[in-house]
């Protein structure tokens, strides 16, 4: 056994584990935390047998075998209370599998908590043994899942976790059966004598297991049913196989030491949590840009005085989800002073007061928004922003009634229901008629000529997001459209799934007919994942925006981490991760795949991103600044390079060896 210690110095960063087999596309994908140990080699060196099994390794393979009606543990010397787990698997119908966590020593033998498999389900249960590995109970785990890292002790006569076959992304919606959607549901189920994998988790009083990278299947581990051991492989009645077996002690956690590209200098403008978003402009009219995030406008151009626009309660980042994930300002009622616009689920407009000193009347204007993320811009070209968002299923912009600005606003249906998702939006001229076109992961809807946009939209079905990575839903954040290889056509950068790892960009072709289709190129994927640009890989990449942030003419992708993105625990992949926003910078490169590549570069690793992030010239040097609002606090990246920076990524070190 080998131990080996990551450290993960600026970012985090691939490991690669494992290959993909031939005809199995679960097995060397879906590693969504970095280990601290990986079983290797040939021998069993700080494991030991418990029961009736033989335990063999070759080459990180372990093949266990126990002949009918006996069963066998091949259990690790260390114990561990809070630990992450990532293992393939291999075995017959026949044949249990499973792992045993938390195998406390009893005046008995063990209890403990474990997975068991076979025959293509799973479950959770609590469990005792006797010295020798004889099971003595079984019993299953009542449920206890979602978006809590304590769980309230069940109700006696609680439903139990049930079986589980791998299912589908937690949550994911195909939709009507008419539709035509690009994104399929991932197969996830448990193939009998094929290689699957397992990621199991136990923090605090929750057992979560995710089989394929399927939905959560979670389940109540009180403390009495094991409260800390090692973890232990499980065979009973044949033979299986195990490999890429990897750990994490997920009782200590890291945070890196503050850092970022020597482009920036970082001003932490606000430590308190009150937005997923912020926006610019000059509020109070005293001619320099001042910043909205949430409830508070920070005045220029220090940002060190601070005024509110509502009444601003400070929220708790572990329990509280942020009302505001989008924000923007314009001058809607066109007296002078900007207003303020705030996104989903419900979009508010706050009228600037014109300099008196109290706080903004405000007004619903669109409400029912189901998407988290919404975009603002000029759709008709009429010089007023309009807000594109989902509602009901269908994809939608809204502008104000020119009459009177707060009355709800009119609002225009683009899509049928059933392609709106929750997550992914995004405007830009695809096919290059001068009209804005609106994209989410389901496609991209084609704008009629003026004049004819009073009906539904031309829908083109193309895959801009992707489901699975145990997220509820595909789609990414705000989703970039320019021309990336300088081919002239537009083509769109993206994060994939808000809420798991992934991001790419859509390179656009057209055939001699002009017929318009997209290749896809990834930009980074999960810890698996070989080629993540310049080996940077992070999940929860919920917020994002693009601009021109080297000054070479061509717009670079800016995209964060939104830690803790539903609230302090283990739901989400890598929920603990550092806290990072990079800038992935354009790069055109003939000999790259589709003629363009990214480098990342790191902006910060200490506040992530909210669900956009704001790209604007704050000091009017001609340079873009980045402005960032999160749990974290609020956060502007002053622009102060010149040119390309030389990455700032730096690779993972091998401390030691055990």
């Amino acid at each position: 056994m080998k131990a080996i210690l990551l450290c993960v110095l600026l970012c985090c960063t691939t490991f690669v584990f494992g290959q993909t087999e031939p005809g199995n596309a679960k097995l060397g994908s879906g590693l969504t935390f970095i280990p601290d140990h990986s079983f290797k080699g040939s021998a069993l060196t700080g494991w030991h047998g418990v029961g009736q099994a033989d335990w063999k390794a070759k080459d990180g393979e372990i093949t266990a075998t126990a002949s009918s009606g006996n069963a066998g543990w091949l259990m690790l010397d260390k114990g561990y209370q809070d630990i992450a787990v990532h293992f393939a698997f291999k075995c017959d119908a026949n044949t249990e599998i499973g792992l045993l966590l938390r195998a406390e020593k009893t005046a008995e033998g063990y209890k403990g908590l474990l997975l068991a498999i076979k025959n293509g389900e799973a479950a959770n249960y609590r469990v005792t043994l006797d010295a020798q590995g004889k099971e003595l109970s079984r019993e299953k785990l009542s449920r206890a899942s979602g978006t809590m890292r304590v769980a309230p002790k069940p109700a006696e006569g609680a439903a139990a976790n049930g079986r589980n076959s791998g299912g589908v992304a937690g949550g994911f919606r195909q939709g009507a059966s008419n539709l035509n959607l690009p994104v399929t549901r991932p197969e996830t189920a448990i193939q009998v004598n094929e290689w699957n994998q397992a990621e199991v988790f136990v923090d605090a009083n929750i057992m979560r297991t995710f089989i394929n990278d399927g939905s959560e299947m979670g389940g109540y581990a009180d403390e009495t049913y094991g409260n800390n051991g090692p973890i232990a492989l499980y065979v009973n009645g044949g033979t299986a196989q195990f490999k890429n077996v990897l750990y994490r002690n997920v009782g200590l956690k890291a945070m890196p030491k503050e850092a970022s590209s020597p482009r920036y200098k970082v001003q932490h403008i606000s430590d308190m949590y009150y937005s997923w978003s912020a926006a610019a402009a000059d509020f109070n009219k005293d001619g320099f840009t001042d910043i909205v995030a949430g409830p508070y406008i920070y005045y220029g151009p220090d940002y060190t005085r601070f005024g509110e626009v509502y009444l601003a309660p400070v929220l708790n980042p572990a329990k509280d989800f942020a009302a505001v994930n989008c924000q923007y300002a314009f001058d809607y009622n066109g007296d002078g002073w900007p207003d303020i616009l705030t996104g989903p689920p419900t979009s508010t407009l706050y009228i600037n007061p014109k300099g008196e000193n109290k706080r903004w009347e405000k007004y619903d204007v669109v409400k029912g928004i189901q998407t988290e993320i919404t975009v603002l811009r000029d759709i008709d070209g009429d010089g007023i922003p309009e807000l594109v968002y989902g509602s009901g299923g269908a994809l939608y912009y809204a502008k104000p009634d020119p009459a009177d600005v707060s009355k709800p606003w009119i609002q225009h249906q683009v899509s049928e229901k059933g392609y709106s998702v929750t997550h992914g939006i995004g405007v830009g001229d695809i096919n290059g008629d001068g009209r804005m076109d609106i994209i989410n992961a389901n496609g991209w809807w084609e704008q009629p000529p003026a004049g004819q946009n009073q009906g539904l939209w031309t829908y083109h079905s193309t895959a801009f997001g992707r489901a699975g990575h145990r997220s509820s839903g595909i789609g990414g954040s705000v989703m970039a459209v320019y021309d990336v290889n300088g081919d002239g056509l537009n083509d769109v950068v993206t994060s994939l799934n808000a809420h798991g790892f992934g991001m790419a960009w859509y390179e656009q072709k057209r055939d001699p007919k002009g017929t318009i289709t997209f290749v896809e190129h990834m930009i980074n994927d999960d810890y698996s994942f070989k080629n993540n640009a310049g080996g940077v890989a992070f999940s929860q990449q919920h917020g994002s925006t693009f601009a021109d942030i080297d000054g070479d003419g061509i717009p670079d992708f800016i995209v964060g981490k939104r830690y803790w993105t539903h609230l302090d625990d283990f739901y989400d992949p890598d929920p603990y991760g550092p806290p990072v926003l990079y800038v992935y910078r354009t790069v055109r490169d003939k000999k790259a795949p589709g003629g363009a590549r990214f480098v990342p570069e790191l902006v910060h690793n200490r506040s992530g991103a909210g669900s956009d992030v704001l790209a604007v010239d704050l000091n009017k040097d001609g340079k873009i600044d980045i402005v960032s609002s999160t749990d974290r606090g609020t956060f502007i990246f002053w622009n102060v390079g010149k040119g390309a920076v030389k990455s700032s990524v730096k690779k993972p070190v091998a401390a030691s060896k055990k």
